[in-house]
């Protein structure tokens, strides 16, 4: 089986729940995705009804041709969508993953629903897939993203000076991060024992 076809999988804990988005998501996922929060450091903005259908459409094309596996995130505590995640840029070849594409209600910050969910994203990559490198990259303004990939114990990497277009024209400077193989020992270590939550819980 390829990446694609191992990642689409079930992923869980007793904190959050991943599963690949299926249509009968759309309404359930529309109803925490109508925050202008969310997408201020987004390549896509999602501001009417029709920006969100755009949205959801472009998950479930992307996932039907193996472009993106897209997750929706389920907190175990309330039963309730709580946003989404996703595995993109498999380079299974060279062993090399994304995980992006991440955001969260506004209900849903804080409570380590990022946390947990990067962590099983992670365990899979390394432990099931054999990555030997998972990688991240956020917009540079997007401070609170940023220090939430340093507190997981990703690796900050460097800048690439206008990466592309953001909402509105502006050209984004993307900051790249990474985990390897070699390092998820320890960040799963600290993942799964590290107190300070709210500060884990910056998505982008």
């Amino acid at each position: 089986m390829t990446w694609t076809q191992n990642a689409a999988a079930v992923l869980e804990n007793e904190h959050v729940q991943l599963r690949p988005v299926v249509e009968a998501d759309r309404e359930n996922v529309r109803a925490v995705a109508m925050d202008p929060d969310i997408w201020r450091y987004f390549v896509s903005a999602v501001e009417t009804d029709a920006d969100f259908e755009k949205f959801f459409d472009a998950c479930l094309a992307d996932q039907a041709a193996g472009r993106r596996v897209v997750y929706v995130i389920t907190d175990r505590a309330s039963g309730r969508v709580a946003g989404s995640m996703s595995y993109g840029n498999m380079a299974e070849a060279d062993a090399r993953l994304e995980i992006g594409w991440s955001w969260l209600g506004r209900d849903f910050r804080g409570q380590g629903i990022n946390r947990w969910a990067k962590y099983l994203l992670l365990e899979h990559a390394f432990d099931t897939l054999g990555a030997e490198r998972v990688e991240f990259k956020t917009d540079i303004l997007n401070t609170q993203a940023r220090r939430g990939l340093r507190n997981i114990g990703a690796v900050e990497e460097g800048t690439l000076r206008s990466f592309n277009y953001m909402p509105g024209g502006r050209r984004r400077d993307a900051i790249f991060y990474s985990v390897l193989r070699a390092e998820w020992p320890r960040v799963q270590q600290e993942l799964a024992t590290k107190p300070k939550v709210s500060q884990l819980d910056a998505v982008g």
